[in-house]
């Protein structure tokens, strides 16, 4: 491999593939201690992560506390409608200032259960309970900690690194385009699944991005999707793409097998065609939109799967799917996420062998083939995020 083998510059012209072998991240960033703090501060803290459903931020005066990526999150909605974050931290002497979960905020004040510290909903310090005033001390420098704050798609994200709305659609409009014509702001959760990893975070992503490893470890998803059989994801992956017409088999233009609709157990639809979607949305089976690094929306005809992706420490992950479908549709979310179950499971599995693989000696990196363009691709973001 010469010199520029590391780098997505490497990519093939007129095919999605990578013109030459290209190095992986090294085997020692899938587990040391000090490469994921490396990562918690340049890429976790750096970025607009999914943080929560809308749903459990909707009416004024709900807030919700969670852990995320090394960080203690307070999300609140104020009696103005409006959205904010803080770091869910009393700056008195730093304790915690709401206890993790879902509650409501009384008259408008979060007041800290340590030393009963009081602050406005916009995070401006009120009282300090029974502490007098002090020389030296300024009320107005000892407000919670903001976080940037912005909904898309009927979740909440955060960014420790500050940020509204306009923020975040500049930072990620383009990424979700292609799931504009779901709306899936207007789907409701019919049924969640949340699964931890033995793996790296990253590890999730890679596998995400290729399906080298689908005809092995997938059969069935292989056979509702025929393309992944031959071990890619989409016609622009074969290199004779431009060869092979629309009305070519399943297996050359990346649709569902003939007679199937959706990802389910018998490939049957659960619900009628989301409204909105063309003929075109419906009839290429699947679309996918990723918001790196914490989150992905894939849209079917009848319904929509959403996964939350969080790092719990280096070498291990957690997955929180939601699937999505019309609030009337009567859809049975239990039922829908059957197929998609077995696929995680699937990918779990594979995921928590590549981490076993890695950190056995003397495995120092692996390498790159040309299916797995955008691996090299997520492998050049990550570069570059943690040079700044």
């Amino acid at each position: 491999m010469d010199g520029d083998a590391g780098r997505a510059t490497v990519r093939a012209e007129g095919f999605n593939g990578l013109r030459r072998a290209a190095a992986s991240l090294p085997a020692a960033w899938y587990g040391d201690p000090a490469q994921h703090a490396r990562e918690m501060a340049a890429i976790w803290r750096k970025g607009w992560v999914a943080f929560a459903r809308v749903e459990a931020l909707a009416a004024p005066g709900a807030r919700l506390a969670a852990p995320l990526a090394g960080m203690s999150v307070l999300a609140l909605r104020d009696g103005a409608g409006a959205l904010q974050a803080f770091h869910n931290v009393c700056r008195h002497r730093g304790a915690e200032l709401c206890p993790e979960g879902a509650g409501r905020i009384a008259g408008g004040r979060l007041s800290c259960p340590y030393h009963d510290w009081t602050y406005a909903e916009d995070g401006r310090l009120l009282a300090t309970g029974k502490a007098r005033a002090v020389e030296g001390f300024d009320r107005a420098a000892h407000g919670l900690v903001p976080l940037g704050v912005a909904e898309w798609g009927g979740f909440v994200f955060v960014n420790a690194d500050g940020g509204g709305q306009g923020d975040f659609e500049a930072a990620h409009g383009r990424d979700v385009v292609p799931l504009a014509p779901w709306r899936p702001e207007t789907l409701a959760p019919v049924h969640s699944e949340t699964i931890d990893i033995d793996c790296d975070w990253k590890l999730f992503w890679e596998n995400f991005n290729e399906c080298l490893h689908c005809p092995g470890v997938h059969p069935a998803l292989s056979a509702l999707v025929p393309i992944y059989g031959r071990g890619i994801m989409e016609r622009e992956d074969d290199p004779a793409w431009r060869a092979h017409g629309p009305d070519a088999p399943p297996a050359l233009t990346g649709r569902l097998r003939e007679g199937a609709e959706s990802w389910t157990e018998d490939g049957g639809a659960v619900g009628p065609r989301l409204p909105g979607l063309s003929d075109a949305d419906a009839a290429r089976g699947q679309t996918y939109a990723e918001i790196l690094p914490s989150f992905l929306l894939v849209g079917h005809v009848d319904h929509a799967r959403a996964v939350r992706v969080l790092p719990l420490g280096p070498g291990r992950t957690r997955l929180e799917a939601t699937w999505l479908a019309p609030p009337d549709a009567g859809i049975d979310g239990a039922a829908l996420s059957v197929f998609a179950k077995r696929v995680m499971a699937e990918d779990a599995a594979a995921c928590e062998g590549n981490q076993r693989g890695l950190r056995a000696a003397p495995f120092a990196s692996g390498v790159l083939m040309q299916e797995e363009y955008e691996i090299a691709a997520f492998h050049d973001w990550i570069r570059a995020q943690l040079e700044g």
